[in-house]
């Protein structure tokens, strides 16, 4: 059945159209990101014959249904990344004190030409290509005091050296002078003439949260995007960003994290700091909600979806391991709360079962052009979802956060839906709904049920979902 509901996803996806509203255009993404990004397969280890193979998979089987970008995630500048201790890693360096693609890991970046090749490779897929970096200046330049290119400073006069990122060691704080502003305005010109049009800065909005870091990094891609008429997304991880800092981080960037790592399990128990369930993020998200927009998305983190491996950023080698169920819950919530959908899986490996998911034509419609999302209602374990569509048109999602199944049964006004609606389709299954069913266990479904008789009635699993479109 789901390699069936697979093929016709993928099939059905080709025909995903994302309209954009005059207000929209000249934002800078104006939709929730769609993409691919290395760290849940590969940790820091990726190399380029592997992101290559990703990416073809990415161009053949998911650029249809809108994923576009390929980021190579932390540690592409490593020759040594398999070592455990931070100061073993051998990093590769320019002349300027900018991390450059270790040859050994991506043998196309010899001779200066950076990342320019694999981008390249990225842009003929018709994809976007995208890098993480850490924020700062690297110790080594600073210990070579190596000069700021397109400027008469030098590191040490930009490097904050009583500044460094909790977990990552490699780099200092960069100060807010004259001399860091040059620093970001060299780093961000290197990468726009790489062909970087997605950057994801790290250890900069959580542990700690660095404003005057993220305010010259948007001045610099500015200063970057206007000599080489190349947009860059700027995403800014960890989480959780502080909600209270939702209009700097919104007028300095396009995505956020608003957790910390979301990896594959239900639910993150009080007594455990990370990662972060799945479960966990229903709160999370809905307090963000207010502030997503048109070139503003709160990120809610990747999808840690299918393979995990062979070298995950978290745990060992693995299927995900989330339930079919919490599979469908995550995308539901992702997609109908408008998150950017990042798939973390080895494209190489991708199955059936995991591509219907990544590519449900209808689901992906909710997350690119619904609006006007929000938690509707939370009752115990039911948690209810309401984002808005064309015209006549409305979603609801439903959600069962409990560990036994949950029986609903009530009037279509208590879903905020004003009378009886004219039709009720469930999106996963593209089916008309009908009473006395069980979402996600293949129920039957009346072809041509009559709503205006009965109340609404489902049957939620235990972690699962219902994702329905409603129309009048």
């Amino acid at each position: 059945m789901w390699k069936r509901w697979g093929v016709f996803a993928a099939e059905a996806a080709i025909g995903v159209c994302v309209s954009i509203s005059n207000a929209q255009k000249g934002v800078l993404a104006p939709t929730p990101p769609m993409g691919w990004n290395s760290w849940d397969s590969y940790g820091l280890t990726i190399n380029e014959a592997q992101f290559k193979a990703n990416v073809d998979v990415l161009a053949a089987r998911l650029k249809p249904a809108g994923y576009n970008y390929a980021v190579v995630d932390e540690g592409w500048y490593l020759t040594n990344p398999q070592k455990a201790k931070s100061e073993e890693f051998d990093f590769r360096m320019n002349a300027t004190g900018r991390y450059e693609p270790a040859l050994n890991r991506f043998p196309s970046a010899e001779d200066a030409a950076g990342f320019k090749p694999v981008a390249d490779y990225v842009h003929a897929k018709g994809l976007k290509f995208g890098i993480h970096i850490i924020r700062g200046i690297p110790k080594g330049a600073v210990a070579k005091n190596t000069p700021i290119a397109s400027s008469a400073f030098h590191a040490v006069d930009a490097a904050d050296t009583s500044d460094t990122c909790s977990w990552n060691p490699d780099n200092y704080g960069v100060k807010d002078n004259a001399a860091g502003q040059a620093w970001y305005d060299a780093l961000l010109d290197q990468y726009a003439q790489w062909g970087v049009d997605y950057i994801k800065v790290d250890c900069i909005a959580a542990h700690p949260y660095k404003g005057d870091e993220i305010r010259m990094i948007h001045r610099a891609i500015a200063k970057a995007t206007g000599r080489t008429h190349r947009p860059m997304v700027l995403s800014l991880s960890p989480g959780p960003a502080p909600l209270d800092k939702s209009a700097e981080v919104a007028a300095n960037a396009q995505l956020w994290r608003i957790s910390d790592d979301v990896w594959d399990r239900w639910e993150r128990p009080d007594s455990e700091k990370f990662p972060q369930g799945v479960k966990n993020q229903f709160a999370v998200i809905a307090s963000w909600i207010p502030y997503v927009k048109p070139g503003n998305w709160p990120d809610a983190d990747m999808l840690p979806l299918g393979t995990l491996g062979p070298v995950p950023g978290h745990g060992k080698s693995r299927k995900t391991l989330l339930t079919l169920n919490e599979q469908r819950t995550l995308m539901t919530l992702w997609a109908i709360a408008r998150s950017p959908l990042i798939i973390g899986a080895n494209l190489t490996e991708l199955d059936d079962e995991t591509a219907a998911l990544l590519t449900r034509t209808e689901v992906i419609a909710v997350n690119q052009q619904g609006h006007d999302a929000r938690q509707f209602s939370r009752e115990g374990d039911l948690v209810i979802w309401s984002s808005e569509g064309k015209p006549g048109q409305s979603y609801r999602g439903l959600f069962n956060l409990g560990d036994a199944p949950l029986h609903i049964s009530r009037p279509y006004d208590s879903l905020g839906m004003p009378g009886p609606p004219l039709s009720v389709r469930e999106l996963w299954t593209n089916r008309l709904f009908s009473p006395a069913t069980t979402a996600g266990s293949s129920p039957h479904f009346d072809p041509s049920p009559s709503p205006q008789s009965r109340n609404y009635d489902v049957i939620l699993p235990a972690h699962g979902c219902v994702l329905l479109e409603v129309k009048r």
